[in-house]
């Protein structure tokens, strides 16, 4: 396979996959902030420093305020990660390695953009967003869908669950990180009833919220953040992405679990590791920020050693 095209194909799933989890923080975010009366700027805040593009914002907007974020993070050109930006650039990646995807894949995200695009001039998707932005994780759904369902699970394929997986575990980490430090910044709320609500949309955000109620029944900050960051059969949870991150890696290199012979499959293997062995408390005393900040910066690592092996020499 060309270096072109994997690198293409990585990069249109991690963009399809950060559009819709845009979508799921500012789902979260509308939910979280209905009933709590004016002066909510602080959970807007809380949300552009999710995607981590806080100075972007300042560049760009005189206030944080409800609708400036929405589109700031939905519409906005000018920044690289809002879901429109997301979707343009998935789609060059698509349109580059065209001949490696199924038609289906191909139409669906032309109709995801298009959508999007089509709604930025419709008032009803900043003042009443609710419907947008169900619209916009169902779209995520249907590629994940399609590609799992009319590509061939070879090469390319793994490519794409690579980048997807890398991509999904970073936003479930980000978006615990920002409800363990800002969304809820006074003590005394924690434990009561707009703290348990908050830990329940946050879940509900991953869409693991059933889920979770099935394993552990209630709600509590301990028991939300081993399941988001250590369960090992929930499809959106920090230790099942990285499970699979690795499987369609090694499935690329021709390597196997517990040996590596690349720095790629040196790095992602020793993570994976780690989450296999981890324990909630080490989590905890460890301090959960310091412990996600640490993590985000290995999947940094392990996103640049990928593109240094497989994807620098273009011309490949």
């Amino acid at each position: 396979m060309l270096s072109r095209v994997a690198d293409s194909i990585f990069w249109m799933r991690r963009y399809t996959e950060r559009a819709e989890n845009v979508a799921r923080f500012i789902d979260v975010t509308l939910n979280l902030t209905l009933g709590l009366g004016d002066h909510l700027e602080h959970q807007w805040e809380a949300l552009v420093y999710t995607t981590g593009d806080q100075l972007l914002f300042s560049e760009s907007y005189k206030h944080v305020s409800q609708e400036n974020v929405i589109r700031f993070l939905t519409f906005d050109e000018s920044n690289p990660n809002s879901i429109l930006s997301c979707l343009q650039y998935a789609r060059e990646n698509a349109r580059q390695s065209r001949e490696m995807l199924s038609s289906q894949m191909w139409e669906e995200l032309n109709k995801f953009y298009l959508f999007v695009r089509d709604s930025r001039n419709d008032p009803r998707a900043i003042d009443s967003p609710f419907d947008f932005f169900t619209r916009v994780r169902q779209f995520g759904f249907l590629i994940d869908g399609v590609v799992s369902g009319t590509m061939s699970h070879g090469e390319a394929w793994n490519f794409g669950r690579l980048g997807a997986m890398l991509e999904r575990a970073d936003k479930t980490s980000r978006i615990l990180d920002v409800k363990y430090f800002l969304l809820l910044p006074n003590i005394a709320d924690v434990g009561t009833s707009i703290d348990i609500s908050q830990w329940g949309m946050l879940l509900k955000s991953a869409s693991a919220l059933e889920m979770y109620r099935r394993r552990f029944g209630r709600l509590s900050p301990k028991l939300v953040a081993a399941f988001l960051l250590l369960d090992r059969d929930f499809p959106r949870a920090v230790r099942f992405c990285v499970s699979l991150a690795e499987r369609s890696l090694l499935s690329i290199t021709g390597g196997s679990s517990g040996n590596f012979s690349n720095r790629p499959e040196q790095l992602l293997g020793r993570l994976r590791a780690e989450f296999e062995f981890l324990d909630i408390e080490e989590v905890m005393n460890e301090g959960l920020h310091g412990f996600i900040d640490s993590f985000q910066g290995k999947l940094n690592d392990i996103g640049d050693s990928v593109h240094q092996m497989f994807f620098q020499n273009q011309a490949a």
